[in-house]
Protein backbone atom coordinates (compact mmCIF):
# COMPACT_ATOMS: atom_id res chain seq x y z
CA UNK A 1 0.00 0.00 0.00
CA UNK A 2 3.11 2.45 0.94
CA UNK A 3 4.42 1.94 -2.88
CA UNK A 4 1.24 2.27 -4.49
CA UNK A 5 0.71 5.56 -2.69
CA UNK A 6 4.18 6.42 -3.42
CA UNK A 7 3.00 6.19 -7.48
CA UNK A 8 -0.17 8.11 -6.50
CA UNK A 9 1.37 10.95 -4.90
CA UNK A 10 4.01 11.36 -7.65
CA UNK A 11 1.46 11.22 -10.68
CA UNK A 12 -0.10 14.26 -8.88
CA UNK A 13 2.66 15.89 -8.18
CA UNK A 14 3.71 15.92 -11.86
CA UNK A 15 0.52 17.03 -12.54
CA UNK A 16 0.41 19.93 -10.27
CA UNK A 17 3.56 21.01 -11.02
CA UNK A 18 2.46 21.48 -14.65
CA UNK A 19 -0.62 23.32 -13.37
CA UNK A 20 1.42 25.13 -11.67
CA UNK A 21 4.35 26.07 -13.73
CA UNK A 22 1.37 27.24 -16.77
CA UNK A 23 -0.86 29.18 -14.52
CA UNK A 24 1.88 30.79 -12.61
CA UNK A 25 2.98 33.60 -15.18
CA UNK A 26 7.19 33.08 -13.49
CA UNK A 27 10.40 32.22 -16.05
CA UNK A 28 9.46 28.85 -17.97
CA UNK A 29 5.59 28.61 -17.56
CA UNK A 30 3.34 28.58 -19.82
CA UNK A 31 -0.43 28.70 -20.43
CA UNK A 32 -1.16 27.42 -23.52
CA UNK A 33 -0.54 23.96 -25.59
CA UNK A 34 2.66 23.02 -27.35
CA UNK A 35 3.13 20.70 -30.35
CA UNK A 36 5.82 19.77 -31.85
CA UNK A 37 7.03 17.75 -34.70
CA UNK A 38 6.05 16.89 -38.82
CA UNK A 39 5.77 19.37 -41.33
CA UNK A 40 3.28 17.37 -43.24
CA UNK A 41 1.07 17.13 -40.14
CA UNK A 42 1.94 21.09 -39.53
CA UNK A 43 -0.69 22.38 -41.25
CA UNK A 44 -3.22 19.88 -39.91
CA UNK A 45 -2.15 20.62 -36.51
CA UNK A 46 -2.35 24.35 -37.31
CA UNK A 47 -5.86 24.52 -38.92
CA UNK A 48 -7.40 22.05 -35.59
CA UNK A 49 -5.91 25.17 -33.30
CA UNK A 50 -7.07 27.90 -35.38
CA UNK A 51 -10.58 26.24 -34.72
CA UNK A 52 -9.87 25.52 -31.15
CA UNK A 53 -9.20 29.31 -30.51
CA UNK A 54 -12.69 30.24 -32.19
CA UNK A 55 -14.23 28.10 -30.23
CA UNK A 56 -12.76 28.60 -26.45
CA UNK A 57 -11.77 31.94 -26.53
CA UNK A 58 -10.81 31.33 -22.94
CA UNK A 59 -7.84 29.86 -23.89
CA UNK A 60 -4.09 31.27 -25.44
CA UNK A 61 -3.97 29.53 -29.14
CA UNK A 62 -1.67 26.51 -29.71
CA UNK A 63 1.70 27.17 -30.44
CA UNK A 64 2.83 24.70 -33.92
CA UNK A 65 6.38 24.56 -34.43
CA UNK A 66 7.29 22.36 -37.74
CA UNK A 67 11.23 20.43 -37.51
CA UNK A 68 10.52 17.11 -38.69
CA UNK A 69 9.15 14.15 -37.12
CA UNK A 70 12.80 12.74 -35.07
CA UNK A 71 13.52 16.33 -34.28
CA UNK A 72 10.47 16.67 -32.71
CA UNK A 73 10.75 13.33 -31.32
CA UNK A 74 13.47 14.40 -28.90
CA UNK A 75 11.49 17.39 -27.34
CA UNK A 76 8.65 15.46 -27.37
CA UNK A 77 10.39 12.68 -25.36
CA UNK A 78 12.89 14.79 -23.11
CA UNK A 79 10.42 14.86 -19.96
CA UNK A 80 7.61 16.06 -18.73
CA UNK A 81 5.69 19.25 -17.20
CA UNK A 82 5.55 22.85 -18.75
CA UNK A 83 8.88 23.01 -20.28
CA UNK A 84 7.77 20.47 -22.46
CA UNK A 85 5.75 20.01 -25.34
CA UNK A 86 2.26 18.29 -25.68
CA UNK A 87 1.69 16.83 -28.31
CA UNK A 88 4.04 15.13 -31.34
CA UNK A 89 3.04 15.62 -34.65
CA UNK A 90 4.04 12.97 -36.64
CA UNK A 91 4.78 11.75 -40.48
CA UNK A 92 5.42 8.21 -39.37
CA UNK A 93 5.37 5.99 -36.08
CA UNK A 94 7.62 6.69 -33.25
CA UNK A 95 10.17 3.73 -33.28
CA UNK A 96 11.32 1.59 -30.57
CA UNK A 97 14.26 3.88 -29.59
CA UNK A 98 12.58 6.83 -29.25
CA UNK A 99 9.51 5.37 -27.09
CA UNK A 100 12.43 3.92 -24.53
CA UNK A 101 14.33 7.54 -24.69
CA UNK A 102 10.08 8.81 -23.72
CA UNK A 103 9.86 6.14 -21.16
CA UNK A 104 13.41 6.74 -19.59
CA UNK A 105 12.54 10.24 -18.96
CA UNK A 106 9.36 9.54 -17.05
CA UNK A 107 7.01 9.87 -20.73
CA UNK A 108 5.93 6.54 -19.75
CA UNK A 109 2.07 6.78 -20.59
CA UNK A 110 2.09 8.01 -24.39
CA UNK A 111 -1.51 8.61 -26.55
CA UNK A 112 -1.15 7.34 -29.93
CA UNK A 113 -3.23 8.87 -32.55
CA UNK A 114 -3.73 8.23 -36.30
CA UNK A 115 -5.21 10.90 -37.38
CA UNK A 116 -5.65 10.39 -41.35
CA UNK A 117 -3.25 9.30 -44.31
CA UNK A 118 -1.16 11.11 -46.23
CA UNK A 119 0.89 10.32 -49.61
CA UNK A 120 4.53 10.60 -50.03
CA UNK A 121 4.52 12.15 -53.22
CA UNK A 122 7.26 13.32 -55.98
CA UNK A 123 6.28 16.34 -58.17
CA UNK A 124 7.86 18.65 -60.76
CA UNK A 125 6.69 21.57 -62.36
CA UNK A 126 3.84 21.88 -64.92
CA UNK A 127 6.98 22.52 -67.08
CA UNK A 128 8.31 19.37 -66.54
CA UNK A 129 9.39 16.31 -68.04
CA UNK A 130 6.59 14.34 -67.24
CA UNK A 131 8.03 11.45 -65.92
CA UNK A 132 6.83 8.05 -64.83
CA UNK A 133 8.70 6.09 -62.47
CA UNK A 134 8.92 2.97 -61.07
CA UNK A 135 10.12 2.36 -57.47
CA UNK A 136 13.15 0.59 -58.80
CA UNK A 137 14.15 3.61 -60.49
CA UNK A 138 13.63 6.09 -57.46
CA UNK A 139 15.93 3.17 -55.72
CA UNK A 140 18.47 2.92 -58.79
CA UNK A 141 18.84 6.48 -58.73
CA UNK A 142 18.38 7.67 -55.34
CA UNK A 143 20.41 4.96 -53.46
CA UNK A 144 23.92 5.51 -51.66
CA UNK A 145 24.96 2.07 -52.49
CA UNK A 146 22.25 0.44 -55.27
CA UNK A 147 23.43 -3.65 -54.99
CA UNK A 148 25.98 -3.06 -52.83
CA UNK A 149 27.82 -0.08 -55.00
CA UNK A 150 28.67 3.11 -54.85
CA UNK A 151 26.03 4.88 -56.92
CA UNK A 152 27.47 7.35 -60.24
CA UNK A 153 24.66 7.74 -61.90
CA UNK A 154 24.04 11.38 -63.35
CA UNK A 155 21.08 11.06 -65.18
CA UNK A 156 17.80 9.40 -65.37
CA UNK A 157 18.45 7.63 -68.48
CA UNK A 158 21.53 5.87 -66.88
CA UNK A 159 19.18 4.48 -64.35
CA UNK A 160 16.70 3.46 -66.94
CA UNK A 161 17.04 4.01 -70.77
CA UNK A 162 13.13 4.66 -71.46
CA UNK A 163 13.69 7.63 -69.33
CA UNK A 164 14.83 11.36 -70.07
CA UNK A 165 18.38 12.27 -70.49
CA UNK A 166 18.24 14.75 -68.27
CA UNK A 167 20.20 15.14 -64.67
CA UNK A 168 19.05 13.21 -61.37
CA UNK A 169 18.00 16.25 -59.10
CA UNK A 170 15.74 15.27 -56.30
CA UNK A 171 14.53 18.22 -53.81
CA UNK A 172 13.66 16.34 -50.71
CA UNK A 173 13.37 16.66 -47.09
CA UNK A 174 16.43 16.25 -44.32
CA UNK A 175 17.66 12.99 -42.02
CA UNK A 176 15.35 14.89 -39.09
CA UNK A 177 12.26 14.39 -41.28
CA UNK A 178 9.79 11.79 -40.66
CA UNK A 179 8.84 12.04 -44.65
CA UNK A 180 12.40 11.40 -45.51
CA UNK A 181 12.46 8.08 -43.11
CA UNK A 182 8.63 6.84 -45.04
CA UNK A 183 10.18 8.00 -48.28
CA UNK A 184 13.10 5.33 -47.76
CA UNK A 185 11.19 2.91 -45.74
CA UNK A 186 8.32 2.82 -48.26
CA UNK A 187 9.77 3.61 -52.13
CA UNK A 188 12.97 3.07 -52.09
CA UNK A 189 12.67 -0.14 -50.54
CA UNK A 190 10.02 -1.03 -52.52
CA UNK A 191 12.44 -0.67 -55.23
CA UNK A 192 15.35 -2.65 -53.51
CA UNK A 193 13.20 -5.35 -52.89
CA UNK A 194 11.98 -5.59 -56.39
CA UNK A 195 15.46 -5.88 -57.91
CA UNK A 196 16.95 -7.20 -55.39
CA UNK A 197 15.09 -10.05 -53.98
CA UNK A 198 17.82 -12.02 -52.06
CA UNK A 199 17.60 -8.51 -49.92
CA UNK A 200 14.36 -9.48 -48.18
CA UNK A 201 16.22 -12.69 -46.04
CA UNK A 202 18.88 -9.43 -44.96
CA UNK A 203 15.99 -7.67 -43.76
CA UNK A 204 15.52 -10.40 -41.23
CA UNK A 205 18.59 -11.37 -40.18
CA UNK A 206 20.66 -8.39 -40.79
CA UNK A 207 18.46 -5.21 -40.49
CA UNK A 208 21.81 -2.90 -40.09
CA UNK A 209 22.77 -4.10 -43.48
CA UNK A 210 19.78 -4.00 -45.02
CA UNK A 211 19.30 -0.53 -44.20
CA UNK A 212 21.81 0.74 -45.48
CA UNK A 213 21.63 -1.26 -48.57
CA UNK A 214 17.91 -0.15 -49.45
CA UNK A 215 17.12 2.82 -46.83
CA UNK A 216 20.73 5.21 -47.35
CA UNK A 217 20.08 7.60 -49.63
CA UNK A 218 23.14 9.53 -51.90
CA UNK A 219 24.71 12.39 -50.32
CA UNK A 220 27.06 13.40 -53.47
CA UNK A 221 24.49 15.69 -55.37
CA UNK A 222 21.55 14.25 -56.89
CA UNK A 223 19.61 14.29 -53.48
CA UNK A 224 19.37 18.05 -52.25
CA UNK A 225 18.03 18.79 -48.68
CA UNK A 226 15.49 21.44 -49.07
CA UNK A 227 15.23 21.60 -45.15
CA UNK A 228 11.82 20.95 -43.07
CA UNK A 229 10.11 23.76 -44.73
CA UNK A 230 7.79 22.48 -47.81
CA UNK A 231 6.99 25.41 -49.45
CA UNK A 232 10.52 25.81 -50.41
CA UNK A 233 10.36 22.77 -52.16
CA UNK A 234 7.47 24.17 -53.89
CA UNK A 235 9.31 27.02 -54.83
CA UNK A 236 12.73 25.53 -55.88
CA UNK A 237 10.67 22.98 -58.06
CA UNK A 238 9.22 26.40 -60.09
CA UNK A 239 12.60 28.06 -60.80
CA UNK A 240 13.73 24.28 -61.97
CA UNK A 241 11.47 22.82 -63.88
CA UNK A 242 13.68 19.57 -64.50
CA UNK A 243 13.98 18.42 -61.12
CA UNK A 244 11.26 16.49 -58.64
CA UNK A 245 10.43 17.36 -55.34
CA UNK A 246 9.04 14.98 -52.62
CA UNK A 247 6.95 16.07 -50.01
CA UNK A 248 3.35 15.54 -48.24
CA UNK A 249 0.60 15.48 -50.50
CA UNK A 250 -0.96 18.15 -49.04
CA UNK A 251 1.71 20.41 -50.57
CA UNK A 252 0.89 19.20 -54.02
CA UNK A 253 -3.58 19.56 -53.69
CA UNK A 254 -2.30 23.68 -52.72
CA UNK A 255 -0.07 23.59 -56.20
CA UNK A 256 -2.31 22.37 -58.63
CA UNK A 257 -1.68 25.06 -61.43
CA UNK A 258 1.93 25.14 -60.45
CA UNK A 259 2.80 21.03 -59.84
CA UNK A 260 1.98 17.77 -61.37
CA UNK A 261 2.41 14.56 -59.63
CA UNK A 262 4.77 11.99 -60.75
CA UNK A 263 2.92 9.07 -61.21
CA UNK A 264 4.83 5.64 -59.19
CA UNK A 265 4.25 2.34 -61.06
CA UNK A 266 1.10 3.98 -63.15
CA UNK A 267 -0.04 5.64 -60.58
CA UNK A 268 -0.55 8.82 -59.92
CA UNK A 269 -1.13 10.50 -56.42
CA UNK A 270 -4.37 11.49 -55.77
CA UNK A 271 -6.93 11.75 -52.79
CA UNK A 272 -8.42 8.25 -54.16
CA UNK A 273 -5.37 6.64 -55.17
CA UNK A 274 -3.97 7.48 -51.71
CA UNK A 275 -7.33 6.39 -49.66
CA UNK A 276 -7.81 3.01 -51.43
CA UNK A 277 -4.13 2.38 -50.93
CA UNK A 278 -3.29 1.84 -54.79
CA UNK A 279 -0.54 4.74 -54.81
CA UNK A 280 3.07 2.92 -53.72
CA UNK A 281 3.66 5.93 -51.31
CA UNK A 282 0.58 6.18 -48.83
CA UNK A 283 0.98 6.60 -45.26
CA UNK A 284 -0.43 7.15 -42.15
CA UNK A 285 -0.15 10.00 -39.87
CA UNK A 286 -0.16 10.56 -36.37
CA UNK A 287 -0.13 12.63 -33.46
CA UNK A 288 1.35 11.11 -29.65
CA UNK A 289 -0.25 13.40 -26.90
CA UNK A 290 1.06 13.08 -22.97
CA UNK A 291 -1.53 11.87 -21.03
CA UNK A 292 0.03 13.28 -17.90
CA UNK A 293 -0.55 16.53 -19.72
CA UNK A 294 -3.87 16.25 -20.83
CA UNK A 295 -5.80 17.86 -17.82
CA UNK A 296 -2.78 19.46 -16.58
CA UNK A 297 -2.51 21.59 -19.64
CA UNK A 298 -5.26 23.88 -20.09
CA UNK A 299 -7.43 23.16 -22.81
CA UNK A 300 -5.35 20.02 -24.08
CA UNK A 301 -8.01 17.34 -23.77
CA UNK A 302 -10.82 19.54 -25.60
CA UNK A 303 -7.94 19.93 -28.06
CA UNK A 304 -7.33 16.48 -29.18
CA UNK A 305 -11.03 15.75 -28.86
CA UNK A 306 -11.23 18.50 -31.57
CA UNK A 307 -9.21 17.14 -33.89
CA UNK A 308 -11.50 14.23 -33.99
CA UNK A 309 -14.68 15.97 -34.96
CA UNK A 310 -12.31 17.44 -38.02
CA UNK A 311 -10.86 14.65 -39.58
CA UNK A 312 -13.91 12.85 -41.81
CA UNK A 313 -14.23 12.74 -44.93
CA UNK A 314 -14.95 16.05 -46.69
CA UNK A 315 -14.06 17.94 -43.28
CA UNK A 316 -12.19 20.86 -42.14
CA UNK A 317 -8.68 18.63 -42.45
CA UNK A 318 -9.37 17.07 -45.93
CA UNK A 319 -10.17 20.18 -47.29
CA UNK A 320 -6.95 21.19 -46.43
CA UNK A 321 -4.96 18.10 -47.68
CA UNK A 322 -5.47 14.91 -44.81
CA UNK A 323 -6.58 11.78 -46.97
CA UNK A 324 -9.44 10.62 -44.38
CA UNK A 325 -8.43 7.15 -42.99
CA UNK A 326 -11.43 4.51 -43.23
CA UNK A 327 -14.16 4.52 -41.14
CA UNK A 328 -13.28 1.67 -39.18
CA UNK A 329 -9.75 3.24 -38.40
CA UNK A 330 -11.40 7.02 -37.58
CA UNK A 331 -13.93 4.81 -34.79
CA UNK A 332 -10.70 3.91 -33.51
CA UNK A 333 -8.65 6.79 -32.99
CA UNK A 334 -11.93 8.28 -31.67
CA UNK A 335 -11.61 5.56 -29.25
CA UNK A 336 -8.55 5.84 -28.19
CA UNK A 337 -8.92 9.67 -27.01
CA UNK A 338 -12.28 8.88 -25.84
CA UNK A 339 -10.64 6.25 -23.20
CA UNK A 340 -6.98 7.77 -22.81
CA UNK A 341 -5.74 4.51 -23.95
CA UNK A 342 -1.57 4.02 -24.24
CA UNK A 343 0.63 3.07 -26.84
CA UNK A 344 2.04 -0.64 -25.89
CA UNK A 345 5.60 0.02 -27.05
CA UNK A 346 6.14 -3.84 -27.59
CA UNK A 347 4.32 -3.04 -31.13
CA UNK A 348 7.17 -0.40 -31.74
CA UNK A 349 10.22 -1.12 -34.82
Amino acid sequence: MRLKLGFITLGLAVLAGCNDQAASGGAGSRDQIRIVGSSTVYPFSTLVAEQFRTQNTAFKAPVVEQGGTGAGAKLFCAGLGAAHPDILDASRRLTASEYKSCADNGVDRVIEVQIGLDGISLAESTNGPKLRLNPSDIYLALAANPMGKTNTAKTWNEVNPALPAIPIQVYGPPSTSGTRDAFAEILMERGCLAIFPESLKMREKEPDRFKKLCHEIRSDGPWVDAGENDNLIVQKLQSNPDAVGVFGYSYLEQNPTTLVGVPVGGVSPTYETIANGHYPGSRPLFIYVKKAHLDAVPGLRKFVELYATLWNPNGPLTRRGLIAGAATVRAASKKIIEDGTTLDGSTLN
